[in-house]
């Protein structure tokens, strides 16, 4: 049985792919489940994550998140029997990649796929999911009456964002990075009730010609949004800003303006760096930074039960259909 990994010969490298043959699976022990796999999503290989937490491996399993069926339990196993749907995500200290046949995985890192749910979308979702929902609901609380803005709300983790904050009750803001992302937008509709766009106002970056900050404050009346998700910012000027894909995205000082008295930015950059007048200004509205990153669930086990109901949530948000995959079946 073949399996997909990467390897990476030296730091900065680009990480080279190769499907090693595996010997037969070891027996199934007490509390594993052994999963056929039926579709397998491709995310992005952290490596730096990896040796930081000294998990760094000549090969690397690739294909985390996985949907399939259940072929069998191990003695001590209680959520799952034979032939359950499942879907997860493989921890990362995980020697198994998700690129093949069948897997053996603890049971704590999987939950039953909704039935209404394809194996290609349960397994396609269920990163993005984890993020939005830790996002929104852990880190925020999104409630009815909120606004929130979505940075790049045409990615999958931005349209799951939108999606979920939308049914919560909030009123979404999102930007664009093209003309195409900006007509997608605005076509998003809810699957049920009133078919009103899903987000109140799209933003264009794509010329840098619009100032986000100016444009939330004049659609909140000038107080300002309650919760920000962004995709990266920009931490310098744009002179000494060195990747040109970065220029589409809001500079630290301009979502610190957009922010509303009280209200939450969720940052997905790992490395921001804010001086006092930043803090100054974070204090004077009361408002606060928290960090996106959806492996403190793996890094951490002492709240295993909201991992998990996190997990079925995730892979229970409808998504909109565009024209990229983001997983791909395992053969």
């Amino acid at each position: 049985m073949k399996a997909l990994y990467g390897q990476q010969n030296s730091p900065g490298e680009e990480m080279t792919f190769v499907f090693q043959e595996r010997e037969n699976l070891p027996a199934t022990r007490d509390y594993d489940v052994k999963v056929q796999v039926r579709a397998c999503a491709l995310s992005w290989v952290d490596t730096k994550l990896l040796a930081e937490i000294k998990l760094k491996k000549e090969l690397v399993p690739v294909g985390r998140e996985i949907s399939g069926v259940v072929l069998e339990v191990g003695s001590k196993v209680t959520f799952f029997q034979p032939d359950d749907e499942v879907v997860g995500i493989l921890p990362l200290d995980s020697e198994e990649s998700g690129v093949c046949e069948v897997v053996l995985v603890h049971e704590h890192y999987l939950v039953h796929k909704p039935e209404k749910v394809c194996w290609v979308e349960a397994a396609g979702t269920v990163r993005d999911g984890l993020r939005a929902y830790t996002a929104l609901h852990y880190l925020s609380q999104v409630c009815p009456g909120r606004s929130v803005l979505v940075l790049d709300g045409a990615s999958p983790f931005g349209t799951i964002s939108i999606q979920l904050a939308q049914h919560r009750g909030a009123k979404v803001i999102s930007t664009a990075h093209s003309l195409e992302d900006k007509q997608y937008l605005e076509r998003l509709r809810p699957a049920r009730g009133v078919r009103q766009p899903l987000v109140a106002r799209v933003i264009d970056v794509s010329h840098g010609k619009i100032d986000v900050a100016e444009s939330c404050l004049e659609e909140t009346g000038g107080l300002g949004v309650d919760i920000v998700l962004d995709a990266g910012v920009r931490l310098f000027s744009a002179e000494d800003e060195p990747a040109p894909k970065s220029q589409l995205l809001p500079h630290k000082h301009d979502i610190i303006t957009l922010l509303g008295v009280g209200g939450h930015w969720i940052t997905t950059e790992k490395n921001l760096q804010l001086d006092p007048p930043d803090s100054h200004s974070l204090f004077l509205k009361g408002a606060t930074v928290s960090f996106l990153n959806d492996e403190i669930w793996n890094l951490s086990n002492v709240q295993q039960g909201k991992y998990l109901d996190i997990l079925w949530c995730s892979c229970g948000i409808p998504t909109a259909p565009r024209s990229e995959n983001t997983a791909g079946k395992s053969h």
